[in-house]
């Protein structure tokens, strides 16, 4: 789901029942920057993500759905911080809350990344999501600072166009986190053709 060798999600509401972005590709024309959205009740919405087997401290962004329902990850300018579908379940409601990331970007932002031996590309906020296991540990402060703590159930790897909406999306009688970059290996036209996505657990 990745453009050119960056993590752009591409999550389109979908018509189930509760409208779950799915992840598609798209090749943006420029390096777009985040749609951020103000959120009510500010104080119950993440505000970031912690990771710390990782070492990952990251603030999170509201993202809004664009005119042909599309939700995009933090633009390259951003691409340390995390982009959550605040149109979806918050961290510690009932639900699969999504928090989206870049693997990579261009050092220089205002550039597309090409990958030709080259272009400068960089790591991202997700650069090693892929290496979490089960049982690693995921905290999200909420505006509040209160935090919630997850626990990695499954890293799973699925190709783009076999993503599995209903499994990753589908409702849950409890709080879940799904954290989602691009994966797999870089096609002919230089995208990663797969998806990384880790399934955490609220801790009681």
């Amino acid at each position: 789901m990745c453009a050119v060798a960056a993590v752009l999600l591409h999550l389109r509401l979908l018509p189930l029942a509760l409208q779950a972005p799915d992840p598609r590709p798209r090749i943006p024309a420029a390096p777009a920057e985040p749609r951020v959205v103000r959120v009510p009740d500010a104080a119950s919405a993440p505000v970031r993500l912690r990771i710390p087997v990782l070492g990952v401290n990251a603030g999170v962004l509201p993202l809004a759905l664009g005119a042909g329902g599309e939700l995009d990850a933090p633009g390259f300018r951003h691409a340390m911080r995390v982009g959550w579908y605040a149109g979806g379940p918050r961290p510690g409601e009932p639900g699969p809350a999504v928090l989206v990331g870049h693997r990579d970007a261009p050092a220089n932002p205002g550039t597309a990344p090409v990958r030709n031996g080259r272009d400068n590309i960089k790591n991202a906020v997700f650069a090693r999501l892929g290496r979490l296991r089960p049982g690693d540990r995921v905290d999200v402060e909420l505006g509040d600072r209160r935090r919630v703590g997850f626990r990695v159930t499954a890293v799973d790897t699925y190709r783009t166009e076999r993503f599995p909406t209903e499994r990753v999306y589908g409702p849950s009688p409890t709080p879940q986190l799904r954290l989602i970059t691009c994966g797999g290996v870089i096609d002919a036209r230089g995208h990663w053709d797969s998806n990384v996505v880790v399934s955490a657990t609220a801790i009681p």
